[in-house]
């Protein structure tokens, strides 16, 4: 017996209509560049689960953003109505398979977004540069206007007392008022310098070559030494020495900003120091604002994906990488020149801020944090 030519078609075709992933028709067929077609769910799911731009099939990587077939949509919507109802039942009852969908379709519209991005990347660069010397202008301007408010009548050297000048020395003198001027000849003629006076105590004040007999005088110079002295004492040098002494509520509120916080600290810590490294305080302290905004819109993208479990995963994939990284440059630091250390070392002080500006700029724009 002859068979029929339209069940021998019908089955030619549903063989050739079906998904090399799920083996069944053709849902909203999505062909690569290759030339392979999948149901769209499918490759969304393939994307989901190994984050490659590559065909699931012959593993080529495909090209821009895959799009549906139309013309073989309709050929399956045709040819099996049934099959392609019930299968988009089915998928529309998978929450797993919808969220699938939805990441897939927003990672395609960050792409076909990304050639327009890339077009505008120099000028968002531009920007974001631009914006770095703004806010850096307008935190010299905070600071410079704090710093005239609280203490109009303070012309004391901006760097520590240990490196005064005799001559700095005099000028502290004359700010005490004008019954300095007896002294002021004998500080400047034994070049009394702030090392010196730091070391001054009351005995020596009393005797010869500063003969400060007047007791009065002599303990407010006495009282103004002890202020010079306390600021010396209680400056940290290092981020462990960041609190001294520290009770329960110090140790508890450091703990909560390096848990939340970390670069926060760091800027707290930068802005103690602005009156010793003036710009290099300030780049630091852009630099970790921009990097908490970062962190922010980071937790943003795991909380609205629906992936803040795989934090704790991410934080030890990160600090894993940033040992390693640390273990290599402590074994080629004695081979590589303390020329290129450098010239690293400064590029990432204040080139950092500009560029995660325009990081900053470009998650602002995205859709995902709008």
């Amino acid at each position: 017996m002859e068979q029929d030519p339209r069940a021998e078609a019908s089955s030619i075709c549903q063989q050739e209509l079906l998904c090399h992933c799920c083996y069944d028709i053709l849902l909203d067929p999505t062909t690569l560049t290759c030339g392979h077609s999948f149901c769209r769910h499918c490759l969304a799911q393939w994307w989901v689960s190994s984050r490659k731009k590559e065909c699931p099939e012959c593993r080529e990587k495909w090209e821009g953003f895959p799009k549906i077939n139309i013309l073989l949509r309709e050929t399956t919507q045709k040819l099996f109505c049934a099959d392609v109802q019930r299968r988009r039942a089915e998928i529309q009852a998978d929450p797993n398979v919808s969220q699938s969908l939805l990441a897939f379709q927003r990672h395609g519209g960050n792409s076909g977004r990304s050639n327009t991005s890339r077009q505008r990347g120099a000028k968002l660069f531009l920007y974001g540069a631009f914006a770095a010397f703004v806010c850096v202008a307008v935190k010299e301007v905070l600071f410079s206007f704090s710093r005239s408010s609280l203490a109009p009548d303070d012309q004391r050297p901006n760097k520590p007392v240990p490196h005064w000048t005799p001559e700095e020395v005099g000028s502290w003198l004359d700010q005490l008022g004008p019954w300095t001027q007896l002294y002021r000849e004998s500080f400047l003629e034994h070049s009394i310098n702030g090392r010196l006076l730091l070391m001054l105590e009351e005995e020596e004040l009393f005797s010869p070559p500063f003969h400060v007999l007047n007791t009065a005088q002599r303990r407010t110079i006495l009282a103004e030494l002890d202020q010079l002295k306390s600021p010396l004492t209680k400056t940290p040098q290092n981020l462990w020495e960041y609190k001294l002494e520290p009770g329960w509520p110090q140790w508890a509120e450091f703990l909560v900003m390096c848990l939340l916080l970390p670069y926060m600290l760091i800027a707290e810590f930068a802005w103690s120091w602005l009156s010793v490294q003036y710009w290099t305080s300030h780049f630091i302290i852009v630099n970790a604002a921009l990097l908490s905004v970062l962190e922010g819109f980071a937790l943003w993208r795991l909380w609205n994906r629906a992936e803040i479990r795989t934090l704790p995963r991410k934080m030890w994939n990160h600090s894993w990488s940033m040992i390693l990284q640390g273990f290599a440059f402590a074994l080629l630091w004695p081979f590589v020149p303390q020329f290129v250390c450098n010239c690293f070392f400064y590029w990432a002080l204040y080139c950092s801020p500009v560029v995660n500006i325009d990081r900053v700029v470009r998650q602002l724009i995205s859709p995902e944090t709008q």
